[in-house]
């Protein structure tokens, strides 16, 4: 939680209940920085506070001031912290609780490479929490352990007790399975053993174990990956030609509600050593990767279920009850959790990245969970928890719904380059503290008399002392003795009717007699042998002591050999650890290589889909680069045509002006000349002008006209040009530009049959023969003209329609009021003289234009 004081929303009142609660106990542990020159984020302030401090170019707020913040744990390990030390606090007591018949989860919680597998497994040498754990478990109920078969597991979570029959028959069937020779390609590589990984002097031991009782330990191992379930375990048969993935497992509810996984191999183990053979076996399984933070970075989240089953002996103390009601199961599970990653600075790619994915989905279902569950608990609401979003979650939903002790390490890389990722996992770890388990009761076995097997013991090792007893010498063996009795004399009758009776006590003595030399003659024969025997012994005293000087000095050489062997033992014990270690190391290597080859083989492949990519895009951009070429050479053309025509255009519309002009500076020099003629000569009486015909005005044009003629070669006016045609049968396509003005004048130019356009269009054009654009501009006096430009249409080769300009009106409004730029005084028709000539100049000028429209 954070030290420094925030303001809450205060809890609202729980309700009342009898069921004790303890908080989930969460840990830190600070790994140590891979160089000295590296920066450090991290400091750890007291044995239960770190503090957290930006790195060098990371602003935390918006004053630009480094944002430090405090986090408080159960206990807080440094740098310093040996694994036997982490063990004490965090694992020991749940490996009691674990006897005591009570659940437990432990779990490892941080980034990627912050050291979280090697505080559950450790290295050789320095054994983290799991193999700690199964040696003081074995170490304390080691000489109460049932036979093997005596407990079996029941495929539903369960465990029921076999009778000792059947027990026998399945370890007599499992010792014909393992007596079969194997092969050598069938021979497994030598593993890390456990003593390579605890030293003998840092053994723990419980004292509490319950002596009444006979244990048995399961073991199983799975991982979830990809939020699938994968038993590493399972013995699945392997077929070199057509190898089969691992198959999935899935999770069910057994008959008290605890979950567990369907189909799980589940190994009997009676020793440390057996157990972590079997921890072993599945840890090659597990998958590892490569990645860009770390060299064997954990790809799937693996838990290893410790299940001890416990029942108790009878009232004779010698057997196990045959009741499944009296066996009681607990279970610890050690979760080594996949390290959450960022994909930008792990630059995963391919199935590295799903991966990546999946793992931070279920840690983010983790957090989720634990959000819910302090909702509920803090503000006594009834939401529903989301455990089925993730296996992890679902697996471990009745360590938080149910009863049992967990516990959490978070494992801290303190490098400022994991800084934003520690402070995610922080703030996770806060809200974990606030989450409360209930607390699990302890859970009495059966109502027997304790102290059985004591009993059962003891009598047993005094039968056995009497049996000694009565089959052991007694002062001489029967046998002989009764053997040297029969060979004496016998004895005669000894029994005395009549006082006067002097035979019977005569015959007596002379028997007691014979047996007394007899015994005498016996006496010396053994005397005589014992002094042989002690001549003998005497003899064979002198050559031991001579074989003893002999022996002493073959001991004493072989007391220097077995130095020397000791040494070399010793010397080969190193070598044969450090060949495991290598191994261990080439394992671990040649995993890497196979990685490396199979990302080997996926970048090959995608570099030669790229290159055909590649391929496929030159020869498309070839394609593309031909046919843009084709456009732009037609574009090209296209436009030189346009410009050509324009230029033309532009040149012929340039010479009309400068034909209009010359001929409007030409009417006036004549109108000047005959005004001086007539001051000269007499006058005439003034005559109404004729309008000249077009002939005359073409002609006198023709004549009088000095400026350059126009460059096109079609003639000015069409040879088959009618003036009816205007209102003859043909169709006409009026053209009046949306531009153009309404003038309120009587002359107004009616076309009949005509289409009405504001812009030409090829459609209209196909259905006419005649076109006429309606044009205004502003004349020299002012005023507006209208002029009518007529043409011809006719289809072109490449399917257009063309217009070719034949004729040009002109319609002219005058005021009759409006003063004459080009009036002379004292001459009354020189205006109108001119605007007349103008008229006729404007509607014999002819225009050879081609409009094309495609």
């Amino acid at each position: 939680m954070l030290c420094r004081r925030k303001g809450r929303t205060p809890r609202r009142p729980k309700k009342p209940s009898n069921i004790e609660k303890d908080p989930v106990g969460v840990y830190c542990r600070i790994r140590p920085l891979g160089g000295e020159d590296e920066e450090c984020c991290v400091e750890m302030i007291s044995s239960s506070t770190i503090q957290l401090h930006a790195p060098d170019g990371l602003k935390a707020n918006r004053n630009g001031e480094y944002k430090e913040t405090q986090y408080c744990f159960k206990k807080v390990f440094g740098i310093k912290t040996t694994q036997i030390e982490l063990f004490e606090d965090v694992a020991k007591t749940l490996i009691e609780d674990l006897i005591h018949c009570k659940n437990g989860l432990l779990f490892t919680y941080g980034v990627t490479g912050s050291g979280k597998t090697y505080t559950m497994t450790g290295s050789p040498g320095e054994g983290g929490l799991l193999p700690r754990s199964l040696d003081m478990l074995f170490n304390s109920i080691g000489p109460f352990q049932a036979k093997r078969f005596v407990f079996k597991p029941d495929e539903k979570n369960g465990i029921e007790v076999q009778n000792q029959l059947d027990a026998l028959l399945e370890r007599q069937k499992r010792d014909s399975q393992l007596s079969v020779p194997k092969t050598p390609s069938s021979r497994q590589r030598v593993d890390p053993e456990f003593a390579d990984m605890i030293n003998p002097d840092q053994a723990c031991k419980f004292e509490g174990v319950d002596e009444d009782c006979c244990y048995s330990v399961f073991v199983s191992y799975i991982e979830i990956y990809n939020n699938y379930i994968y038993d590493l375990l399972e013995d699945a048969p392997f077929d070199p030609i057509r190898p089969k993935p691992p198959q999935s497992k899935i999770l069910r509810e057994d008959q008290n509600h605890n979950m567990y996984v369907a189909g799980c191999t589940e190994v009997e183990v009676k020793s440390t050593e057996e157990a972590f053979e079997v921890f072993w076996k599945g840890q090659k399984k597990r998958r590892i990767a490569n990645t860009e933070l770390n060299r064997e970075s954990s790809r799937s989240h693996s838990v290893f279920t410790v299940k001890l089953a416990q029942a108790p002996l009878d009232a004779d103390g010698d057997h196990i009850l045959q009741d499944k009601s009296q066996v009681n199961v607990s279970q610890l599970c050690l979760v080594d959790l996949a390290g959450s990653e960022r994909t930008n600075r792990t630059r995963a790619e391919g199935s590295r990245l799903r991966e990546a994915g999946n793992i931070n989905q279920s840690l983010m279902t983790l957090r989720t969970c634990m959000e819910v569950l302090r909702e509920n608990q803090m503000c006594g609401t009834n939401r529903m928890v989301p455990y089925r979003d993730s296996k992890v979650t679902h697996l471990f939903k009745n360590y938080f719904d149910g009863e049992g002790k967990v516990r959490m390490v978070v494992c801290v890389n303190p490098k400022a380059e994991d800084y934003e990722e520690t402070l995610l996992v922080m703030r996770f770890a806060e809200m974990t503290q606030e989450v409360e388990v209930a607390r699990p009761v302890d859970r009495p076995i059966c109502g027997l008399t304790p102290g059985r097997r004591q009993r059962n013991q003891a009598f047993k090792d005094e039968l056995s002392r009497r049996l000694e007893e009565r089959g052991g010498p007694v002062n001489g063996d029967p046998v002989q003795l009764n053997q040297l009795i029969e060979s004496l004399p016998p004895l005669p009758p000894c029994e005395l009717s009549d006082p006067s009776d002097d035979q019977t006590l005569p015959r007596l003595m002379e028997v007691l007699e014979r047996r007394y030399r007899i015994r005498q003659k016996m006496t010396e024969q053994f005397n005589q042998t014992a002094n042989n025997m002690k001549f003998t012994l005497q003899q064979f005293e002198s050559q031991f002591s001579s074989k003893e000087n002999v022996l002493h000095d073959q001991r004493s050489k072989l007391g220097e050999k077995d130095k020397v062997i000791t040494n070399q033992r010793t010397e080969i014990e190193r070598l044969e650890k450090k060949s495991k270690t290598l191994e261990y190391k080439i394992d671990i290597l040649q995993k890497t290589t196979e990685m490396y080859e199979q990302d080997k083989r996926s970048l090959q492949q995608e570099l030669e889909s790229r290159e055909q990519r590649l391929q496929k895009e030159l020869a498309e951009r070839r394609r593309m680069e031909q046919r843009m070429q084709g456009v732009v050479t037609d574009t090209k053309l296209k436009w030189e045509r346009e410009c050509e025509r324009r230029v033309n255009a532009k040149q012929l519309e340039l010479q009309n002006k400068l034909w209009v002009k010359d001929e409007k500076l030409k009417q006036l020099k004549a109108i000047v000349t005959e005004n001086g003629g007539a001051s000269g000569g007499p006058t005439e009486p003034p005559r109404k002008p004729e309008r000249p015909s077009r002939e005359r005005d073409r002609n006198v044009a023709q004549k009088s006209s000095a400026s350059p003629t126009p460059l096109s070669t079609v003639p000015p006016v069409h040879p088959m040009h009618r003036r009816s045609h205007s209102a003859g049968g043909e169709k006409w396509v009026d053209h009046k530009p949306a531009s153009n003005l309404d003038l309120d004048t009587v002359m107004q130019p009616i076309i009949p049959n005509a289409i009405k356009v504001s812009t030409p269009n090829e459609k209209a054009l196909s259905k006419c023969h005649r076109y006429v654009l309606r044009h205004q501009e502003l004349a020299s006096d002012g005023e507006i003209e209208t002029k009518l430009i007529k043409g011809n249409v006719f289809k072109t080769r490449g399917g257009g329609q063309a217009v070719e300009f034949t004729d040009i009106e002109t319609l002219k409004q005058e005021g009759p009021t409006a003063p004459s730029r080009k009036r002379r005084s004292g001459s009354g028709e020189g205006p109108a003289q001119a605007d007349d000539i103008e008229n006729r100049v404007s509607a014999n000028k002819c225009l050879s234009l081609l409009i094309f429209v495609q």
